[in-house]
C-alpha cells in the first residue's frame, strides 16, 4: 500500500494496493509504515508505542492502517448510528406507498402476513452471516471484500463495477425521485406536478446529500440518525392509528385472513421476491466496517437490533392498514399511507406525505454513505480508478468516490 498527494492539491491523499501491505509515507527522508519507521533507502525498524508499553501500535482501521494514520477513514460509527444506518436504509417509501404487492400476488391477507415475517427472518439470517464475515474481515465493501477473500479478485472486480455503475446509482435515483414526487405534491394539489420539476428537486436532494457526506462523516451520521428517528415516529403514528381502529372493533379484515384459496407456488415465490425487496439494505452496515467502533460487538448488535425492529414495524403497519381499509382498497390505492392518513388523521393527514419524504431522504443518505465506501475500498485495490480512493486529509471523507456515485446517479 502506498500513498501520495493529488497533483497541485494538499486536500487529498491517495491509498492503493492490497490491504495487507504496510502503509508507507516519506517525510523528511524517513519512511513511515504501520508500526514501523525507517529511512527512505534503508531497512525498516520497529517503532515502539509512545505510551511506553513497548508493544506494537495496533491497527485501528483494519488491515494496512494505523491508529494515527490520517488518510484512513476513522471509526466514528457507534451502535446507535449502526442501527440507524440499517433501519434508515431498509425503511424507504415502499411500506408507506405500496405495501400491497404481497396481497396482489398471494390473494390472501394471512399468507401475505406470514411472508412478511418470513422475509424478515431470512434477512436476519443473512445479516447474521454477514456479521460473522464482517468480524473476521474488517475491510469495508461488504460483498466485494468477501469475494476477494473467497474467490479472488476477478469476481470482486466484476461485483464492484456492476454495483458502482448500475445497482447503487439506480437505487439512489429511484429513492430520490420518490422523495421529489411527494415533496413537490405538497405544493401542487390541483394537478400532477411537472416531470421536469420533480427531476430538479431530486437533483437538489442528491446534491444536498452529497454535500453532507463530503463535509463530514459525523454530519452524515447525524443526518442519518435524525431522519431514522423521524421515520420511526411516522411508523409509530401509523401503528397508533391502527390500534385505535382495532380498539373500535374494526377487525373484520383480519378475522378471516386465511379464507381465500391458497396461492400457487409461483405466486408465493414472486411474493417472497417482493417482500425481500422491501427488506433490502440489511447488508449496508458491512460496507462501512472499517468505520465501526468496536466492530466485533457493535456490528452484530446493530444487526440483531435493527432487522427485528424493521420486521416488527412492517408487520404492525400492515395490521394497521387492514384495520382502516379493506385489502381491495389497499390494492387500488396509489399511496396507502396517504389514504390511511385521510381516514384516520383528519386535519393531520399531511403527516403521511411528509413521512414519505422524510423516509426517502434518510434512505438516500444511507445509500450514498454506504456506496461511497464500496467505491473507496474497491479503488484502493486497483479495481476502480485510483483517484476514487482519495480521502480528504482534514475531513477524512471519501469525497471522490461519493462524487463519482452522484455523477452516475445523475445520469440514471
Amino acid at each position: 500500500m502506498y500513498q501520495h498527494a493529488l497533483p497541485n492539491s494538499e486536500h487529498f491523499r491517495f491509498t492503493n494496493g492490497h490491504n495487507n501491505v504496510p502503509n508507507k509515507n516519506t517525510i523528511n527522508g524517513s519512511t513511515y509504515t504501520n508500526g514501523h519507521v525507517g529511512t527512505a533507502d534503508g531497512p525498516e525498524t520497529t517503532e515502539a508505542d509512545t505510551s511506553g508499553s513497548g508493544r506494537m501500535r495496533k491497527s485501528l482501521e483494519g488491515r494496512g492502517s494505523t491508529q494515527n494514520d490520517s488518510i484512513h477513514l476513522k471509526r466514528r460509527v457507534g451502535l446507535f448510528s449502526g442501527v440507524a444506518l440499517i433501519v434508515g436504509t431498509m425503511i424507504g417509501s415502499g411500506i408507506f406507498v405500496s405495501p400491497s404487492g404481497l396481497l396482489v400476488r398471494t390473494g390472501s391477507v394471512g399468507v401475505s402476513f406470514l411472508i412478511w415475517l418470513a422475509c424478515g427472518l431470512l434477512s436476519l439470517l443473512g445479516a447474521l452471516s454477514y456479521a460473522e464475515l464482517g468480524t473476521m474481515n474488517t475491510s469495508s465493501g461488504a460483498e466485494w471484500a468477501y469475494f476477494m477473500d473467497a474467490f479472488g479478485p476477478a469476481p470482486a472486480f466484476l461485483f464492484s463495477w456492476v454495483s458502482t455503475l448500475v445497482l447503487k446509482p439506480s437505487q439512489m435515483a429511484i429513492i430520490c425521485l420518490s422523495f421529489a414526487q411527494y415533496a413537490v405534491e405538497a405544493f401542487v394539489s390541483e394537478c400532477d406536478p411537472p416531470i421536469s420539476v420533480i427531476k430538479m428537486v431530486a437533483l437538489l436532494a442528491v446534491i444536498m446529500i452529497l454535500f453532507v457526506n463530503c463535509y463530514s462523516v459525523d454530519l452524515g451520521m447525524a443526518v442519518q440518525n435524525i431522519f431514522t428517528a423521524a421515520k420511526l415516529v411516522a411508523v409509530l403514528i401509523v401503528i397508533c392509528g391502527g390500534a385505535y381502529k382495532l380498539a373500535q372493533g374494526n377487525v373484520q379484515h383480519l378475522t378471516n385472513a386465511f379464507n381465500n384459496p391458497a396461492p400457487s407456488v409461483g405466486a408465493v415465490a414472486t411474493a417472497f421476491y417482493t417482500g425481500l425487496w422491501a427488506y433490502d439494505g440489511w447488508n449496508n452496515l458491512n460496507y462501512v466496517t472499517e468505520e465501526i467502533q468496536n466492530p466485533s460487538k457493535n456490528l452484530p448488535r446493530s444487526i440483531i437490533i435493527g432487522i427485528p425492529l424493521v420486521t416488527l414495524c412492517y408487520a404492525l403497519i400492515n395490521i394497521s392498514y387492514l384495520a382502516a381499509m379493506s385489502p381491495i382498497e389497499m390494492i387500488e390505492s396509489e399511496a396507502v399511507a396517504v389514504t390511511f392518513g385521510n381516514r384516520i388523521l383528519g386535519a393531520l393527514a399531511w403527516l403521511m406525505p411528509l413521512s414519505v419524504t422524510v423516509s426517502t431522504f434518510g434512505s438516500a443518505n444511507g445509500t450514498l454513505f454506504a456506496a461511497g465506501r464500496l467505491c473507496f475500498a474497491a479503488s484502493r485495490e486497483g479495481h476502480l480508478l485510483d483517484i476514487l480512493s482519495y480521502v480528504h486529509v482534514r475531513r477524512l471523507t471519501p469525497a471522490p468516490g461519493l462524487i463519482f456515485h452522484v455523477s452516475i446517479n445523475s445520469i440514471c
